[in-house]
């Protein structure tokens, strides 16, 4: 990684994580000369966030050789699960195995880097930055969300814990008062807070108005993984004291006179303990800082079918925020196939060759057709 870094790009790449780590390789692999990632902290920074217990959801697998790729890797030749040895790898370990692409692929990241506005400037685009204003012809907005977390759901959340925040859940146990705990959110994240809560004696209540642990969907985006589903149900078999609490919505959250905690739901029910309540209520998104530069379709940026943006020619996005159609690409292997559309696309208007794209083709790690996308279709 280098530190030092040219004031006038083709193409800026804003974030260092899978994604922006992804579409970075796809734009040397087309030879593409002037880019660089611009990351505020270091490659893969999110990840390190994770609390300690908390795992990638999707299997990796070393198929590569039989032609498939690993469900976590974001290039066509690596696999985080030969790398590092494991099928469900901690934040650390993937911050990890994105250093070795970024390394190994010789993608030029420039740590450091914060971009602090993003604007429309002759043609390209002036990225005002803590190094100073950076000009690119194009710009790939790859902030992902973790860093985002929606810390304000209701009244009172202030005085509840986002998981996000969390470094340890046997930290947050090992500080505990008493034996209860409360969860509000019951997808991945509340669910897996729950059991490595539970897994250190606490009861916990999870309160969740949809419910996703009783939901079937073709679409992983709105129910609960196969890896945690299969740990909540061998944790209830085993007598873990989880209280999934559904068709409740939480109105509001506030301090006790004992110094406790209460959350309040429009079941008037109220849940007591003494200790932080856990915010399990996902994130805001990573579009904020240039959400005026996209059009938004029912919250969401609306994109082109090459992910660039509507309003805005010259800007793309890439990652876990990438919406066509209702459908969402939210984990790794969705929004990596979308890598290519957007090199593609750059690669077209800056008359670079773009026959390197015919391996992510031929390799299903160029998803051009947006149809395949509607769950509906799913015969499963």
């Amino acid at each position: 990684m280098s530190s030092t870094l040219d004031d006038e790009l083709a193409v800026a790449v804003v974030g260092a994580g899978p994604a922006g780590v992804g579409v970075g390789v796809v734009l040397r692999d087309l030879g593409i000369e002037r880019f660089a990632l611009l990351e505020r902290d270091d490659v893969g920074a999110s990840f390190r966030r994770w609390p300690d217990e908390m795992r990638l959801l999707t299997p990796s697998f070393p198929s590569n050789t039989f032609g498939a790729r690993d469900l976590n890797a974001v290039t066509l030749d690596t696999s985080p699960a030969f790398a590092l040895n494991r099928e469900h790898p901690s934040g650390d370990e993937y911050a990890e195995y994105l250093e070795a692409v970024v390394e190994f692929h010789d993608v030029p990241v420039r740590a450091g880097i914060d971009v602090r506005e993003v604007a429309p400037d002759d043609g390209g685009f002036a990225l005002e930055t803590s190094a100073g204003t950076i000009e690119s012809e194009f710009v790939v907005w790859a902030a992902g969300q973790f860093q985002y977390p929606n810390r304000d759901p209701f009244p009172g959340a202030d005085a509840c814990v986002h998981n996000a925040t969390v470094g340890s859940w046997r930290s947050y146990a090992d500080g505990c008062d008493g034996d209860r705990a409360v969860v509000v959110g019951g997808a991945e994240s509340g669910i897996d807070a729950a059991l490595a809560l539970s897994e250190r004696g606490l009861r916990v209540a999870v309160i969740d108005e949809t419910g996703p642990w009783r939901i079937r969907s073709p679409d992983p985006s709105e129910v609960l993984s196969p890896y945690t589903a299969e740990r909540l149900e061998a944790a209830l078999e085993d007598g873990a004291e989880i209280d999934l609490v559904a068709d409740e919505r939480v109105t509001r959250a506030e301090r006790t006179d004992d110094g406790g905690y209460a959350v309040l739901t429009d079941g008037d029910r109220r849940f007591v303990t003494d200790n932080r309540p856990v915010l399990a209520t996902g994130f805001d998104g990573s579009v904020g800082l240039v959400e005026d530069l996209f059009e938004l379709d029912e919250g969401h940026p609306a994109l082109t079918d090459r992910d660039e943006s509507t309003e805005t020619p010259g800007l793309f996005l890439v990652g876990p925020t990438v919406r066509h159609d209702g459908q969402q690409f939210c984990f790794v292997y969705k929004f990596r196939q979308r890598f290519a559309a957007v090199a593609d696309e750059i690669a077209r208007r800056l008359g670079v060759d773009r026959e390197p794209l015919d391996a992510y083709r031929e390799k299903d790690m160029f998803l051009e057709d947006l149809s395949c996308c509607d769950p509906e279709l799913c015969d499963c």
